[in-house]
């Protein structure tokens, strides 16, 4: 296939990006608008040695307004397509009581991946050793499709979100977008158009160390650019000083050899105008500092930094602290799009700034959270985009309703369809020869005890009964799943559409993907706790939490290579709950919100001094009630979620 000419696809790109966008904001105001659920509200309390956690405080952080737009709720955290994220915040939801954030943002910095030859695996370390984790299938095909034509995919992919990203700005408002040698002077180009030529204010090198290697036939690539532009010539901007470390480097950068006076103070001659020489003393110059231009020269970060948090593309904190002074004000709201290892979100908390970070890596996420956590930010919302599926299918526009796309993936299960004259109800179908029902849930719905209900209630009714179980094949899973599940086990077993279903689908379609044999249907990882001890005393109940037991995900759905698959089964029937990455615990569950008011996770070691390891026991004390229900949340390593809710 020849080349495609980027000159010659510049315009395409251009009214393509022009036309989805414009299509994405008519969107904004319908009926089927994109919304945000809300997993978690996280409370940061992590797990420490020298604390016995009371909920009295966190008691009183439920008492406000967590759906509303209040200060302490304001930041988030968001897993999915940064497209969909976008197009959700700009809609605002009025169930909530979110509002639009159209023209609210003060200042976005994005960091896209800008390489194509990339590898974006995750090296995860576990006991007995380290293995690489592959991007999802969802990842995979975000990849794929950022680079499938080359630079040319990787324009389509940015144009429409730089433009909804110009939709979020503020009047005030300014962007910094973080590319390198690959793609950097195509996108000035889209940005040209997107926010105006005359609003392109720097093109800033940030130039860092590095080995010294001898090329072949070109010089050392040591720096990358991050094009500034704002909405309008009423920007935030602050000028910003660079603090001298000393004296000594004061006169190296200005090559001049200092002087000393009468009183021993040490000088420089600088120029005063009209041919005059002026001393400038070197204890004032230093303290003064010098206006940063438009070359930094920051280092990258190194293996042992401090403020690594062991993520491939993390940024250093000095370089994102640099573009929140000048761009922003205390109490501004900033945005980073391609999360990352979240160096914006935490350098925007510690400045004082409000903030909302999104990636749709789950491993990225993940990372995010524990940094936040551990930094112990300001409470804020983990949200995900809602109905992705929902999202996917309405995006791919393959199935005209539910139906159709129950009946093919049925199929692809390898169960046969009922005619209309048998069940009027096309979710059902059926495995010739084992009396064994197979129900397809709605993509449109969570999947929960009142499904498996009447799964369960199917087997005695539907077509005069006598099925010996009923398996039901689900998208999304409500918080009592895992109960639900142990309480129908006799009837109803529950299995996992692959969340990248929709994807294959429209890459290779139903006939290939049943000659192909890869789609695979996994049993629902799943958390089991001892029974929770309850002791009442003087100040409150203490609640004693303890992990038992995790079951995981069928290895073969995780995107591992062999070796590094035979390895996970191992730790699953030698030490399963090491597989835990992070655990977090809401002791008054509401049956609405998830309220993360404890947490701990491997890397947590002020309790057991095991990095490999969570803590698998909490003790915490809260007020008095003769009845609550208290909610264990579990992620894997891997990013799949698990839930218990238990009544105490």
């Amino acid at each position: 296939m020849p080349i495609k000419s980027l000159i010659g696809e510049l315009p395409k790109i251009v009214s393509d990006g022009n036309r989805e966008a414009a299509a994405i904001l008519e969107r904004l105001s319908s009926t089927n608008r994109i919304t945000l659920q809300t997993n978690e509200v996280v409370l940061p309390a992590k797990a420490s040695s020298a604390m016995h956690f009371n909920g009295t405080q966190a008691a009183s952080l439920r008492n406000d307004d967590t759906a509303g737009w209040q200060p302490a709720y304001q930041n988030r955290l968001i897993y999915g397509d940064n497209l969909l994220a976008m197009q959700a915040l700009l809609a605002g939801d009025p169930q909530t009581g979110l509002p639009s954030l159209r023209g609210k943002v003060d200042l976005i910095y994005i960091d896209p991946p800008f390489d194509s030859k990339a590898d974006y695996r995750t090296k995860l370390t576990l006991p007995g050793g380290d293995i690489s984790q592959k991007p999802t299938t969802i990842e995979q095909f975000a990849y794929a499709d950022t680079w499938k034509d080359g630079t040319v995919s990787y324009l389509r992919m940015l144009y429409p979100r730089l433009v909804l990203m110009r939709e979020l700005l503020s009047d005030h408002g300014s962007i910094y977008v973080h590319i390198d040698w690959h793609v950097g002077h195509y996108v000035k180009v889209l940005m040209d158009e997107i926010f105006g030529k005359e609003n392109f204010r720097n093109e800033v090198v940030w130039q860092y160390s590095g080995w010294n290697k001898k090329l072949k036939c070109s010089f050392e690539k040591r720096h990358d650019i991050l094009l500034f532009y704002s909405l309008s010539e009423e920007c935030t901007f602050n000028s910003y000083f660079e603090q001298w470390a000393s004296e000594e480097e004061y006169v190296k950068r200005r090559k001049q050899k200092p002087l000393t006076d009468e009183d021993g103070r040490r000088y420089v001659l600088s120029d005063g105008g009209n041919g005059t020489r002026v001393r400038r003393y070197l204890d004032e110059a230093i303290k003064d500092g010098v206006v940063v231009d438009d070359v930094w020269n920051l280092d990258k970060l190194n293996n042992s930094a401090k403020e690594g948090v062991g993520y491939a593309t993390q940024k250093p904190e000095a370089l994102l602290e640099r573009i929140i002074k000048a761009s922003s004000n205390e109490g501004d709201l900033v945005c980073d799009f391609f999360g990352g290892s979240g160096t914006t979100a935490a350098v925007a908390e510690r400045l004082g700034r409000r903030w909302i970070t999104s990636d749709i890596g789950k491993p990225a996420t993940l990372v995010m959270r524990k940094r936040l956590i551990d930094q112990e930010v300001r409470p804020f919302l983990y949200q995900a985009i809602g109905d992705y599926q929902k999202e996917m299918m309405h995006g791919t526009r393959l199935f005209r309703n539910i139906g159709d796309l129950s009946q093919v993936v049925m199929q692809l299960y390898g169960a046969l369809p009922f005619t209309p004259d048998q069940v009027a109800d096309r979710n059902y179908g059926y495995i010739k020869d084992e009396r064994t029902l197979v129900y397809v849930d709605s993509p449109n719905k969570l999947t929960g005890r009142a499904t498996l209900r009447r799964a369960s209630e199917a087997t005695q009714s539907l077509l005069g009964g006598g099925w010996r179980k009923c398996i039901v094949l689900a998208w999304n899973f409500s918080f009592d799943i895992s109960t639900a599940i142990e309480e129908y086990k006799n009837t109803v077993e529950v299995l996992v559409i692959p969340p990248d279903l929709m994807d294959k689908l429209k890459k290779q379609g139903f006939t290939k993907l049943v000659q192909s044999g890869t789609v695979r249907f996994s049993g629902l990882q799943y958390l089991a706790l001892h029974p929770i001890e309850k002791h009442t005393t003087a100040d409150g109940d203490t609640l004693t939490i303890r992990l038992r037991d995790y079951v995981q995900l069928s290895p073969e759905n995780i995107p591992l290579d062999d070796k590094d698959r035979e390895a996970v089964r191992r730790l699953m029937a030698e030490d399963p709950l090491a597989l835990i990455e992070y655990w977090s615990i809401d002791p008054d569950y509401d049956g609405v919100t998830f309220r993360s008011m404890w947490q701990d996770y491997r890397e947590n070691t002020a309790q057991d001094h095991d990095p490999l390891h969570c803590v698998y026991r909490a003790d915490l004390t809260v007020p008095h009630k003769d009845s609550r229900a208290v909610c264990v949340k579990t992620v894997d390593v891997f990013g799949f979620e698990s839930v218990v809710v238990e009544r105490v």
